[in-house]
Formats: structure tokens, C-alpha cells, sequence
């Protein structure tokens, strides 16, 4: 069962739930889109709950004016110039806000200043206004649309269509009126022409969200300079790498909104930001700042809201610090997330406004107590402080904010008394997350063990509930049940023991269940309802057959029952209808039957197939297809026949093979040499025959790390090519981190491998680890020389061949191996002392 950090990271919105980065969380996006879900939702809210026609009358009360036919054909073109289709934006379509295709609502013949998203002028019957944000718009929005024809246009609201990456056109700078204009969310692409610094007029401009969209310095310079009544400016995850921080400087000094997050910006924090007296809205998120937070800062006096998230090269100095503490008065929202506050004494942050209502501190460092009273801040909506392994404290368990809606201690040293006097106080919680902190309850605290209180069911509104990583143990509790709202249960890690309670999988909101990791028995209930999308109850005592409820669950993720010995009978070929998995892990259990064939083919998602340890039969599918995402197949341990099937090398994203321990009869399959990401190869104990003659396609196999095709009937000489082209296994990957799924972080990858002669399971894998492994099989000749070359391996294990001639002094190069086996040979002379041996 590989190593699985289950921390799912939800989106509330931006200052209720403050960012996490991707390997704490686990979603089957794209690691930009899921590193940014809650900052868009907020940035989305602030845009969609205010109107751009908000200062204007519509006309559909009173209209003492036609709109004009000019401009009705006009707005008739432009419906035309696009088709209706739902954005790709997932996120704007099932939170929040729902797409409505205004433009439907336009017929000929009719008052356009009726129509929806048309807002007229009530003397002139000009279009004066113009809302189409979320309209489901698709297509390309090319310079001769006849949207440039309506010049009277003081408001332009296009966000969150799809425009298929068109350039933004020069035509822009023709609407002279213009005071809004917002085209974030469109899928706009390439540079952002400098005719948008004409609109002098601007007071609000938003082109974030676009990922492709680029904003070069000299136009940048241009319309900072042009453009002096901005006063909201939003260019979030707009390319301005080359953009000089300090030419933020010559913005418009009303400036009250200024929101630049992912913007690839570099160096250090301007100094003179203490200029924008008005400023009450700064992002600056999720770039590279360097060096402390500028004593300026402090002189920002109306900032509601400060964003500096995960600028980790970012370091706040103490004595500035407590001055931007002290004189940001009227601060709200104070997010923080994974900057450097090491040298911060968390009892600085006491003279923080008692209007705060969101502080997210995440992964800052932070050592030491931290000051109670900002617990009992009366406005307190969202507490982060989670991993911050050295901070301390006791969180108080009454007189708290009634307003409290999230509270997140996970992985802090925070003592919290999870009893009833504090559950008591915490009416208005949304999102509890104490998963490994510091809980501490009456019920056997001596021995070190806890017990959920019945209590907690008393939390309606409750929505995410992380307890994991905790000492929890007894039975899972049926007050549970009444947390009817819930979307998220997170008790992994801990000791539960029983069945797992079947209003557990009654419960109507329930789209995440991550019990892993308990003493949990018993079969697994029916769903009654049809919305989870990640399911991990591994590493439990579960028997049975595998419910069909489960295959009914169209929108899973990931499904992660593995390492419940006793699950038994067929894996059902319904499991394919589950077309957005991401991660199907079934290994280490008792199944037997066939492996389904469309799982080769099932699912252009899937990262990860893991059906390893089991009692399968067959044949491996062949039906990979070219549409997928494939990273991890392990197949390991079961008793699969047949050959290697060729369509493997359609899995161009795969980084690890593992098919050893099987019945396979084949030759060696050269075709796998072209999978470009490949890292592990594992062939072992198999029926594989034959010689093994070298490569036949250049750059065969650069990236593999890790090759083991021991205990088959290979023959013939050692494949000296080969040797050549191991480029990876040539060099030290100096990165001690673990290889995992890059579509899907938090899945850390497994093997099971001979390590200095020892079968074990790799839990985890660090990307430094070399292995080459060619023993118990039929290679004659000698030693090649060239293997020398292979500097960075680890373990080498050339054992129970009929090898010849003299051991290479060759080998000496191999300064970094921990294990080398050259027994049962025919070798002569020694090792080379190079090696310590």
C-alpha cells in the first residue's frame, strides 16, 4: 500500500479557507488550477456580486427610447459569432454562480435594451452596458466582431467564457467611454496589446485568469502611466515575469484594489508602497518576492485586506513587523500562508485588529506560544495556523467569535480540549480541522487514547471534519449521523475499531470518506446516494466482496481500498463506467477473477492502477488506448499469463511498470524503450526468455532509475547499449523527495523490491534510489566495462548467472553502492578496493 496524504483542501472562499499548496491536497487537477481553486472563488465573488452595470438604469422599467437598430444588429452579430457551451471553468459551474446563456434570451424585432445583460442609456437608448459573464459564450473573438461597434459602451463584462485562446485585439482602445471592462476567466491568450492604456477612463480593469496571457514591461509601463483614474486593477496569473516590481510604483495613487497574484513577479517587495493611502485590497500572492516586508507598508492605513501567500523567499523583519501589526487598524483579512516568519515572535501578532476577521498563517515556521487573545477575537471567522510544528498555546474552549466558521490546528502543538464546553461554543463551525494536533479529552487522556464526543453531532452546519492522525479509538460514533450537511470525513490514522457505521454512507452531502488506516472490519455498506468523489478506506481488516454501490459512484476520483487482505471475489468490469477516476488502488487482497480489459482503456484520467498483491488472472489488458494519463501500473504478485501487451507504449506519461511476480511468457519487450518519462521497470520472477540484445531507438530507456528483470531465462551476453543509454542511473538526483503521480500529488508511489537480499515494500520512494537488477537468470560473457559508467547506482546484483573473466576494476567507479552481489558466477579476482569492500 503506498504512502497516500489524504489532506483535502476545499474550497469555502478565500478567507474562509486559505490556500494549500497541491501535495497537501488532492484533486485531479492540473497543479496551477488546484494551487489557485479558493483564491478564484473569492476573486469571482468579488466580481460577480458587484455588478459592472451597477451605476447604470436599465431600461426595462421605463424606456422612453428604442434601442437603436444599428446597435440591435450589432448585439445580433455578436450572438451569432458564438456557439453555447458550458465553460471549462468546473469551478464557476458547480459553486456559486451558474452559467446562464443570456444571449439566448435576444430575438429580432425586440427592444435590445430589454434583453438580458443589456443596459441602455434611458435618454439616448444606447448601449451603455454590457453583462455577459458567465454566458457560456464559446468560440473566437476576432478584431472584426461587431462588439467594436458599440462605441458608446461604458461597461464591458465578458469573464468566464471560453474565447479559445484569441488575443485580446487592439480594437479595445477604441471604446474611449469605457470605465469597467473585465475579460478574466475567458481563455485569452498571448500579449496584452498596449491599446488598453488609451481607455483613460478606466476605473476598473480585471484580465486575470487568462493563463496564457502575457503583459509585456513596456506596455505595462504604458498603461500604469495612462491610466490614472484605476482604481481596481486585477492581473492575477497574467505572465508579468519581466515586469520590474518597482514600476508598480507609478500606478494610480487612488488605487483601492490591486490584485497580482501569480503573476511569475521577482525580487523585492516595492518600498514605497506607502504612496496608495487608499489601498484596501493587496494581493500579491503566489510570486517570488524576496528579502523583508518594506517599513512602507505600514503606512497602508485603509487596508481592509493583505495577501502575501506563499512567497516563501519572503521574510518579515520583527521590528517592522510590529509596526504593520500595530498600524493596519482596520485590517480584516491577514493571509500569510507559507512566508518566512521564523524570526517572528507569535506574540507580536497580540496588537492585530480586534476587527480581524480571517488570519491564515499556514507553514510560516512560527515557534513559540501564540497569544490567546487573538482566539477570542469577537469578529474571528477563519483561524489557520496549521502546520506550524513548533507553535504552542491552548485554545480556549469558551467566550469565542459566534462567527467562527473555520477553524484549522492541524499539525500545531496548540493544546485543544475537545470536549463539550468547547463544542458548545462553536454553533457556527463549518470546517474543523485538528487533524495531528494536540487534542486532549477527560476519557482515558492518562493512557493517551481519545474518544470522539457525542457532542460533536451537535454541530449541524458542520461541512469538513478532519480528525485524522490523532489517538482516537472505540467505535466510530452514530452521532456522526447527524451531521447532515457534511462533504468531507477525515478520520485516517487513528484506531477506530468495529464496522464502519452504514449512515456513513447514507449521509446525502458526502463526497469524501478517508478512513484509512484504522482497525476497521466488517463488509462495506451500500451507498445510498451517488456523490462521493474520493473514497480511501485502506490499511483496515474490511472482508467481502467489493459493493456494487461503489461502481454507481459516477463522479469518483479515487478509489483506495487497499491492504484489506480479506476483500475478496471478481473485480467487476463495471468499474469502468467510472469515467473520472484518477487513482484505483485495489492491491493487497484477495481478489481473484480476470482483470477487466477495459480498464486499459476505460478512463482518459486515470494516473494510477494498482491491482498489485492480489490473486488475478488472465492476462494484463490491451486495450491502453492513446487518450490517457497513465503514470503508475503496478500488476505485481498475482497470476497473470499471456505477454507484455505492445499498447503499453501508449502510456507516454508512465513512470512506473511493475508486472513482476507473474506467470508473463515472452521475450524482452524493446517496446517499452520508448516510453520517454519511464523510471521504474520491474520484470521479476516471470517466464521472460531469451536474449536481451541491446537498444533500438535512441534514448532508450534515459530515465530509468530502477530496472529488476532477475529470477527469468534470460540469455546470451550482458546488453551493453543499454548500459549506455541508462542515463539516469549515471547521474544522482540530489532531491530527497518521493516519487509520486505529478497529475496526482498525493499519491506517493510503491514497489516491492530485493534490497541487500531482502524482499521488502517500499512504501515510499525516494527519486535518489539506483538499482540495477539482473540476477537469477542465464547471462554469460563477461562483466562489460561500460557499466562503470553507472556511477549514481546504489544496489548492483549480477548473482546466480554463469558470468566469466575477470570482475571489472571498472566497478571501482561505483563509489555510491550500498550493495553489490556478484555471487554464484564463474568470476575471478577481487572487488575493487575503490568500493571498501
Amino acid at each position: 500500500m503506498p504512502f497516500f496524504t489524504s489532506h483535502l483542501k476545499f474550497p469555502v472562499n478565500y478567507t474562509l479557507n486559505p490556500v494549500r499548496p497541491a501535495n497537501m491536497g488532492f484533486s485531479p487537477l492540473s497543479l496551477s488550477q488546484s494551487l489557485s481553486f479558493i483564491l478564484f472563488l473569492f476573486h469571482f465573488h468579488s466580481t460577480i456580486s458587484s455588478p459592472l452595470s451597477s451605476n447604470y438604469s436599465s431600461s426595462s422599467s421605463s424606456s422612453s427610447h428604442l434601442c437603436a437598430h444599428r446597435q440591435s444588429l450589432s448585439l445580433l452579430q455578436f450572438k451569432q459569432s458564438f456557439s453555447i457551451q458550458s465553460s471549462p471553468f468546473w469551478f464557476a459551474r458547480n459553486y456559486q454562480y451558474d452559467q446562464y446563456p443570456k444571449t439566448e434570451s435576444w430575438k429580432e424585432g425586440a427592444d435590445c435594451c430589454l434583453w438580458d445583460g443589456v443596459t441602455c442609456d434611458l435618454k439616448t437608448g444606447h448601449v451603455t452596458a454590457l453583462d455577459l459573464s458567465c454566458s457560456m459564450l464559446y468560440g473566437t473573438l476576432l478584431p472584426n466582431n461587431s462588439l467594436f461597434s458599440l462605441h458608446h459602451l461604458q461597461q464591458l463584462e465578458l469573464s468566464f467564457n471560453d474565447f479559445n485562446s484569441s488575443h485580446i485585439s487592439s480594437r479595445f482602445g477604441q471604446f474611449s467611454n469605457l470605465t469597467h471592462l473585465n475579460l478574466s476567466g475567458s481563455d485569452l491568450a498571448g500579449q496584452v496589446p498596449s491599446e488598453i492604456s488609451h481607455l483613460s477612463k478606466l476605473v476598473s480593469l480585471d484580465l486575470s485568469w487568462n493563463y496564457d496571457l502575457s503583459l509585456e514591461p513596456i506596455c505595462f509601463d504604458k498603461l500604469v502611466r495612462n491610466l490614472t483614474k484605476l482604481r481596481e486593477l486585477d492581473l492575477s496569473w497574467v505572465n508579468m515575469s519581466l515586469v520590474v516590481p518597482d514600476s508598480l510604483m507609478n500606478l494610480s495613487s487612488s488605487l483601492s484594489s490591486l490584485k497580482l497574484d501569480e503573476c511569475g513577479l521577482q525580487g523585492k517587495l516595492p518600498s514605497s508602497m506607502g504612496k496608495f493611502k487608499h489601498l484596501q485590497y493587496l494581493d500579491l500572492g503566489w510570486n517570488d518576492f524576496t528579502g523583508p516586508i518594506p517599513y512602507d507598508f505600514e503606512q497602508l492605513s485603509e487596508l481592509v485586506s493583505l495577501y502575501l501567500s506563499f512567497n516563501q523567499y519572503l521574510s518579515p523583519e520583527p521590528i517592522s513587523f510590529d509596526k504593520l501589526v500595530q498600524n493596519l487598524t482596520k485590517l480584516r483579512d491577514f493571509v500569510l500562508n507559507h512566508v518566512n516568519m521564523s524570526l517572528i515572535a507569535p506574540n507580536s501578532l497580540t496588537n492585530l485588529s480586534s476587527s480581524l476577521s480571517s488570519l491564515s498563517l499556514w507553514g510560516c515556521g512560527l515557534q513559540g506560544k501564540f497569544p490567546g487573545n487573538i482566539f477570542l477575537l469577537p469578529n474571528l471567522e477563519s483561524l489557520d495556523l496549521s502546520y506550524n510544528e513548533g507553535l504552542t498555546g491552548s485554545f480556549p474552549s469558551s467566550n469565542l467569535s459566534n462567527v467562527l466558521s473555520l477553524l484549522w490546528l492541524s499539525n500545531t502543538r496548540i493544546s485543544v480540549y475537545l470536549e463539550n464546553d468547547l463544542i458548545n461554543n462553536l454553533n457556527s463551525l463549518k470546517y474543523m480541522y485538528l487533524g495531528n494536533c494536540n487534542l486532549i479529552s477527560s476519557d482515558l487522556a492518562l493512557l493517551g487514547y481519545l474518544t470522539i464526543p457525542s457532542s460533536l453531532g451537535n454541530l449541524v452546519h458542520l461541512r469538513y471534519l478532519e480528525l485524522n492522525s490523532n489517538k482516537f479509538m472505540g467505535q466510530i460514533p452514530d452521532s456522526l449521523g447527524s451531521l447532515s450537511n457534511l462533504e468531507r470525513l477525515s478520520l485516517y490514522g487513528n484506531l477506530f475499531n468495529g464496522t464502519i457505521p452504514s449512515f456513513l454512507f447514507a449521509l446525502p452531502s458526502l463526497n469524501t470518506l478517508d478512513l484509512h488506516n484504522n482497525n476497521l472490519t466488517g463488509n462495506i455498506s451500500e451507498l445510498q446516494h451517488d456523490s462521493l468523489s474520493f473514497l480511501d478506506l485502506s490499511n483496515n481488516c474490511l472482508h467481502g466482496t467489493i459493493s456494487s454501490s461503489i461502481f454507481k459512484q459516477e463522479n469518483l476520483t479515487t478509489l483506495i481500498l487497499a491492504s484489506n487482505s480479506k476483500l475478496t471475489g471478481e473485480i467487476s468490469s463495471s468499474i469502468c463506467k467510472l469515467r473520472f477516476l484518477v487513482v484505483l488502488d485495489l492491491s493487497n487482497n484477495s481478489l481473484s477473477g480476470s482483470t477487466p480489459q477495459c480498464l486499459g482503456n476505460f478512463s482518459g484520467m486515470l494516473s494510477v492502477l494498482h491491482l498489485g498483491m492480489n490473486n488475478l488472472q488472465g492476462t494484463i489488458p490491451s486495450t491502453f488506448s492513446k487518450v490517457n494519463s497513465l503514470e503508475y501500473l503496478n500488476l505485481n504478485g498475482n497470476e497473470l499469463e499471456g505477454k507484455v501487451p505492445p499498447s503499453i507504449v501508449r502510456c507516454t506519461m508512465l513512470e512506473v511498470l511493475d508486472l513482476g511476480n507473474n506467470k508473463i511468457e515472452d521475450g524482452f519487450p524493446y517496446f517499452l524503450e520508448t516510453l520517454p518519462k519511464l523510471q521504474i521497470l520491474i520484470l521479476k520472477s516471470n517466464k521472460l526468455q531469451g536474449f536481451v540484445k541491446g537498444p533500438t531507438a535512441h534514448n532508450s530507456f534515459s530515465k530509468l532509475q530502477i530496472l529488476d528483470i532477475s529470477d527469468n531465462d534470460f540469455s546470451g551476453s550482458f546488453p551493453t547499449g543499454y548500459f549506455n543509454s541508462f542515463e539516469a542511473m549515471m547521474t544522482s538526483d540530489q532531491n530527497m523527495i518521493y516519487m509520486n503521480a505529478t497529475n496526482y500529488s498525493s499519491y506517493v508511489y510503491s514497489i516491492e523490491m530485493t534490497w541487500k537480499g531482502v524482499e521488502i515494500e517500499f512504501p515510499k520512494i525516494q527519486s535518489t534510489i539506483r538499482i540495477l537488477d539482473l540476477s537469477k537468470n542465464n547471462f554469460t560473457g563477461e562483466i562489460p566495462k561500460v557499466i562503470g559508467k553507472l556511477k549514481a547506482l546504489q544496489q548492483l546484483n549480477l548473482s546466480h548467472n554463469s558470468l566469466t573473466g575477470q570482475i571489472q576494476s571498472s566497478l571501482g567507479n561505483l563509489t555510491n553502492l550500498e550493495s553489490l552481489d556478484l555471487s554464484s558466477n564463474l568470476l575471478t579476482g577481487r572487488i575493487p578496493m575503490q568500493l571498501g569492500v
